[in-house]
């Protein structure tokens, strides 16, 4: 069997993180690594990298480098370099990315397109 590539993150280790008390509706544009653990409906972009934690709900379109998804998202997902979607996450929505990883035991609804890697 082959390793799986997924990579845990220190959370101290990075800039910004919502907290689970945070309720967002609109456009996020970051371009730090963003940590994600309340509710965000809209659209979030980034050159950078986005972290769904567990307790995160989101409805929204995302562009990133890479997604990384514990919690529950509904939307569109576009990550230039990977998405991983670890085990009790939730996608519905298309993803577009050269690398995906799916742990079993989450769901993803939706349609995938994996392009080139350029």
């Amino acid at each position: 069997m082959a390793n799986l590539r997924i990579r845990t993150i220190d959370e101290s280790e990075l800039d910004t993180v919502l907290a689970e008390d945070f309720t967002f509706e609109g456009t996020i544009q970051f371009q730090e690594p963003l940590v994600v653990k309340g509710r965000v409906s809209g659209e979030l972009k980034t050159e950078s990298d986005l972290f769904v934690a567990e307790s995160a709900t989101m409805e929204a379109n995302v562009e990133a480098r890479r997604v990384s998804l514990k919690g529950m998202l509904r939307g569109d997902v576009r990550a230039l370099e990977r998405i991983e979607i670890f085990s009790g996450a939730t996608l519905h929505g298309n993803i577009e990315t050269p690398d995906v990883i799916i742990q079993s035991g989450s769901r993803f609804t939706g349609r995938c397109v994996m392009p080139e890697i350029q």
